[in-house]
């Protein structure tokens, strides 16, 4: 299982806290553990942890489960993205508030193209299929209408 980088790595410094806490399923795990490296995904106890774009990039499974967090949302008939929803320490979205500072549009695109890369990744890591979960029903509800019409 893989997510958005939405969520605070409260398990690095805490092995007892949950980092990844969908309270409404009563869904609750931690971010992969980084001692196991590059390996993260192969390791015995990775099925008990999430991992993220940084850990997986590259791998491929069989089957790939993929939490959509906040950052990408639906509203109006728009799919946007929204870099105040990813985690502060997500390197990837690193010196963004800057360049929005400089040029909200080109801070915008840049962080846009990051989150929908993103997600791109993270759903393509299964060969043989992939289940989503979305955190925005709004999303949920647009992309299963997408598929209805594409089968």
């Amino acid at each position: 299982m893989v997510a958005g980088y939405c969520w605070k790595w409260k398990s690095k410094k805490d092995p007892n806290a949950f980092d990844v806490i969908i309270p409404e399923h009563n869904f609750k795990m931690r971010w992969n553990l980084y001692k196991d490296g590059s390996s993260w995904i192969i390791a015995e106890n990775s099925v008990n942890e999430i991992g993220c774009i940084h850990t997986c990039q590259g791998l491929e499974l069989d089957y790939v489960g993929v939490i959509v967090g906040e950052d990408l949302r639906y509203k109006s008939d728009e799919i946007f993205t929204d870099v105040s929803r990813r985690d502060s320490n997500d390197h990837s979205v690193r010196g963004i508030k800057a360049i929005l500072r400089k040029n909200q549009k080109e801070g915008i695109e840049i962080a846009d193209r990051i989150i929908k890369n993103t997600y791109r990744t993270l759903m393509t890591r299964g060969l043989k299929g992939c289940y989503v979960y979305f955190c925005d029903k709004e999303l949920e509800k647009y992309f299963k209408e997408k598929l209805k019409t594409s089968i």
